[in-house]
């Protein structure tokens, strides 16, 4: 959207691609783009290169280090919706770059710390489209002029969805506040949702202390996702798997695991029944999936275990 709104800004003619492979007929370009966020879409960038061998790759799953602003020659934050006439909400960045530097994300690497950059105003198209946002911040919070960007989201009356997630560990109260005095909304903007993470088991008591911040809030548990990285650390059991989703559900909060080696194809189960909801409909001991493991049944059972008896695994 940015590339399309930079040489349509030109005076080029822009044509959106919807598949690797060039159509019947279809037109030459003087230019073709393509993008890709995971590594795991090696064959559609073979496929890309080899049908367009000096077209231009990049995104996090591309290998190539070259950002949109290079190749625009400076920074820029304009988007063209042309191409997706359905989309009605607006898209955007109040902030870029992270506090954290956590070894399973490349947002520090790429954005560096934390910065403002936009004003809700900004990323608004105005009258007559809707006030709904998408906003794709990384860290909300961790940007300098987060005051400014709640008072303006609630001044203007707008609903927000913060889909990246908020980071629920270094939440305090004057945060858990700012987000309980906005209009918090899920993807199609139908429900209340605020969504944040749990990456890690070591951190089930940072993670309900924010929760706990939250709830004194005026947030409930049912109004949270949090996406469940799994399949990344290497000590990683399925009793601790287990546990965190176990403790999630208990108290309300929609668990939503990603997992970071689809190779692991019982964790691919896994997130299809979690992410389908059907963990509210069947135990994962009586679902049938091939790729489901033993091991996964005796976590299953281990964490059920040391809930009921309150041990910590």
């Amino acid at each position: 959207m940015k590339l399309a709104h930079w040489h349509r800004s030109q005076g080029d003619t822009v044509v959106r691609g919807r598949t690797v492979h060039p159509q019947q007929d279809e037109s030459t370009y003087d230019r073709v783009y393509g993008s890709t966020i995971f590594k795991w879409s090696e064959t559609a960038v073979k496929q890309f290169n080899a049908f367009w061998p000096d077209g231009m790759l990049g995104g996090t799953g591309s290998g190539s280090q070259t950002t949109v602003e290079q190749v625009i020659g400076s920074p820029y934050e304009k988007y063209d919706y042309t191409d997706y006439p359905e989309f009605r909400e607006s898209i955007g960045f109040t902030q870029r770059g992270c506090r954290l530097s956590c070894k399973f994300c490349v947002v520090p690497a790429k954005e560096g710390k934390p910065k403002s950059i936009n004003t809700i105003y900004d990323i608004w198209r105005g009258d007559p489209w809707p006030r709904k946002l998408h906003l794709l911040d990384n860290d909300f919070f961790g940007q300098p002029e987060w005051r400014e960007r709640i008072k303006e989201i609630r001044e203007g009356k707008f609903r927000v969805c913060l889909s990246q997630g908020i980071n629920i560990r270094m939440v305090n109260e004057e945060s858990a506040a700012a987000l309980a005095s906005i209009e918090y909304r899920n993807t199609r903007f139908n429900e209340r949702k605020l969504y944040t993470a749990w990456d890690n088991y070591g951190d089930v008591d940072r993670f309900f202390r924010g929760v706990e911040l939250l709830n004194a809030a005026g947030i409930p548990c049912k109004h949270m996702m949090a996406y469940m990285l799994v399949g990344f650390d290497p000590a990683e059991t399925w009793g601790k798997i287990w546990r965190r989703f176990m403790l999630m559900e208990m108290c309300g909060i929609e668990p939503y695991p990603m997992v970071y080696d689809k190779s692991r194809r019982d964790l691919v189960s896994f997130q299809r029944w979690a992410c389908r909801g059907l963990y509210r409909i069947i135990k994962w001991t009586d679902y049938v999936r091939r790729t489901k493991t033993q091991a996964s049944v005796d976590g299953y059972h281990e964490a059920a275990a040391s809930l009921k008896q309150g041990v910590k695994l």
